[in-house]
């Protein structure tokens, strides 16, 4: 029976995917195999001596510290694109109320509450100071051609906007997802220069935090409005409070409101609300309980941010997984271990990402518990689990 902790409130669609008879789940579980997550912060949790895998019902994996788990050969899998669609929502209301002050015009209205008969003629008299530009015909650049990224550059296209994206390292399924309207620009530089609105699809790391500052903004168009759905941490806060100032950035959208920002007219905060939806929330449940199962009964691996993408297709033989340091000589290492045992090795294949590395080994017969004893003694072996 396999034990599963879950940390949030996670929807039932998804869990109701774990056959009963293989698995139980709950908020408090003792010596769980899995974890599954949404937004609790797991960095001062002791990770314990039983836990095999964390899946992150959704993207973001800030909440979770990954090299520990590396460190200790417990895969971190994400949901990327289960709440693609949610965001991309967000992000056209984003365009939209971005140019025509919606957002204001409707707090101005509520505000009119008591003034009975004479409404109508404030209303009237009070419109202009809220008009704004369509966005049909305008320029969007969409930085991070990820599966948000490229629905947004899709459908902003349909909306009648001309659309260029920046991504060095795009996909080849996101590529073959990209409308051929969408233009590449040559650079970050570039499609910031030129567009008349930004959306940022890109992940917060050390390259890419505060990456839209000062010097961004200065070659930037008078009037930019920039969207921000992917992190908080993406814009120097003073930066861009000094460009608005200036009148250089017409507005800001965010979903990540922060102190600084939340009296600044020209910012739009939005409390987070991206994958706030009962469909987002359901197909990232749903996705995490796959990825889970499939590692746990398979040794399986798609969609983990520390080990490569790693599948097997199981041939029902006796299976083991090995996690490594990401060094030389270690398939010939296990493969001298296991010859040394008389074990054949029917398939195997060998993954690497960054500085780790996944094995999935297929054998004819059965391993004792001293073999499985003797690989674990081999330098830079991280984990080894028979399936």
């Amino acid at each position: 029976m396999y034990k599963i902790q879950k940390l949030n409130k996670i929807s039932s669609e998804g869990l109701k995917l774990f056959p009963t008879e293989k698995y139980e789940y709950a908020t408090e579980i003792i010596n769980p195999d899995a974890i599954i997550v949404r937004s609790t912060d797991m960095h001062n949790m002791e990770l314990p001596h039983s836990l095999k895998a964390i899946a992150r019902a959704g993207a973001g994996v800030n909440n979770i510290p990954v090299e520990a788990c590396s460190e200790k050969g417990i895969v971190v899998f994400n949901t990327p694109g289960a709440n693609a669609n949610a965001v991309k929502e967000l992000v056209l209301l984003g365009l939209l109320i971005s140019s025509r002050k919606i957002f204001r015009g409707i707090t101005w209205a509520k505000s009119l509450a008591g003034q009975g008969d004479t409404i109508p003629k404030l209303i009237e008299s009070n419109k202009a100071n809220f008009k704004g530009p369509e966005i049909k015909g305008k320029k969007l650049g969409v930085v991070g051609l990820g599966a948000i990224g490229v629905m947004v550059a899709n459908d902003a296209h349909a909306l009648g906007m001309d659309v260029a994206g920046f991504d060095p390292f795009i996909s080849v399924e996101s590529a073959w997802g990209l409308s051929r309207a969408i233009k590449k620009a040559i650079s970050l530089d570039s499609i910031l220069a030129e567009s008349d609105y930004i959306s940022l699809h890109i992940p917060l790391n050390d390259e890419t935090k505060g990456i839209i500052n000062k010097n961004k903004f200065n070659i930037m168009k008078k009037g930019i409005r920039i969207l921000n759905f992917a992190r908080g941490g993406l814009v120097n806060n003073k930066d861009l409070i000094a460009a608005i100032n200036e009148e250089k950035v017409a507005m800001y959208v965010t979903d990540f409101p922060e102190e600084e920002l939340l009296n600044i007219d020209n910012v739009i905060p939005i409390p987070h609300l991206g994958a706030s939806t009962p469909e987002s929330e359901e197909n990232c449940a749903k996705m995490a309980v796959m990825e889970i199962m499939d590692y746990l009964e398979h040794g399986n691996i798609s969609n983990s941010v520390n080990f490569p993408d790693c599948v097997l297709p199981y041939s029902g033989m006796k299976r083991i997984t090995i996690a490594n340091k990401n060094v030389p000589n270690m398939i010939g290492q296990i493969s001298n271990v296991l010859a040394g045992h008389n074990i054949n090795i029917a398939y195997l294949l060998n993954k690497s990402k960054d500085n780790y590395a996944y094995n999935i080994i297929d054998i004819d017969g059965d391993i004792d518990e001293d073999t499985v004893n003797e690989l674990k003694q081999i330098n830079d072996i991280i984990m080894v689990r028979v399936i």
